[in-house]
């Protein structure tokens, strides 16, 4: 038995080989925005329904995500860790989740491939939800890798896309009301320049994991134009070869933009 699947594994890495190759010859997305779903189901199937043990194969997967995406030299990559409603979820879990988050921002921050690669650690979303210790280490995270621009790594933690609008409406009418400016000087450019994502461009690909097609309150207002892929997979079971079928799909794409 053994002969026959050292055989399917050589088929296999040949095929990925081929694909990453087809892959690097095409347009590449600038920005791919990912909803990492499924480690909690994952946990359920394939860890004895250790959820704690599920948050932390999907942790990992986000670091091997990273450097799939520099490896085909993709400069903003954007992460959905931890929605609004997220903090629903029982106390325990929640904590444990912000244990992982806190490590990791601090591991990576540290990792000599993040430098070496000139990678900027942003996270955006509510900050003030968050617990000290996780506050601390977004600060740390940022501090380290401020001066890159080669590559951006976005974080989306305790965020939630209508919260985020409705914070950039405020803001703009704010302004309105001081007088800074007028009703008719409101645009599209006017409302992406209010929300957290201002200075970075739209996700040119949004990927979700686990089977559902849904958004789930996921950068609304940025996602307009984007394509969309959903896999059919678990996030912690997310292969490199599902990621590259997933740059794959985009590239065989045509994009009109409502045009």
């Amino acid at each position: 038995m053994r002969f026959p699947r050292l055989l399917s594994r050589t088929a296999y890495s040949r095929y990925e080989r081929e694909l990453a190759k087809e892959v690097l010859a095409g347009p590449l997305p600038g920005h791919i925005a990912i909803i990492m779903d499924g480690n909690r189901r994952y946990a359920a199937e394939f860890l004895e329904n250790d959820s704690k043990e599920g948050h932390r194969k999907g942790e990992e997967k986000i670091e091997e995500m990273l450097w799939w995406c520099l490896e085909l030299k993709i400069p903003y990559i954007t992460v959905y860790a931890f929605s609004t409603e997220n903090f629903k979820r029982e106390k325990d879990e929640v904590d444990f989740i912000m244990e992982l988050s806190e490590a990791s921002l601090r591991r990576m921050a540290d990792d000599k491939r993040i430098h070496d690669n000139k990678v900027r650690i942003r996270v955006f979303g509510d900050r003030s939800t968050l617990p000290d210790s996780v506050r601390e280490a977004i600060a740390y995270a940022d501090e380290r890798t401020s001066a890159y621009s080669d590559f951006s790594f976005n974080v989306a933690m305790a965020y939630g896309s209508r919260q985020e609008i409705i914070a950039a409406v405020k803001d703009i009418a704010a302004k309105v009301a001081k007088g800074e400016m007028g009703i008719d000087d409101i645009s599209e450019e006017t409302v992406s320049s209010h929300l957290y994502t201002s200075d970075m461009p739209d996700p040119d690909l949004i990927l979700r994991t686990s089977g559902e097609v849904r958004m789930s309150n996921f950068l609304l207002w940025q996602l307009a134009y984007s394509e969309l892929y959903f896999a059919d997979v678990y996030w912690p079971g997310f292969r490199y070869i599902d990621f590259l079928r997933a740059v794959r799909s985009y590239q065989q794409r045509i994009r009109r933009y409502g045009g």
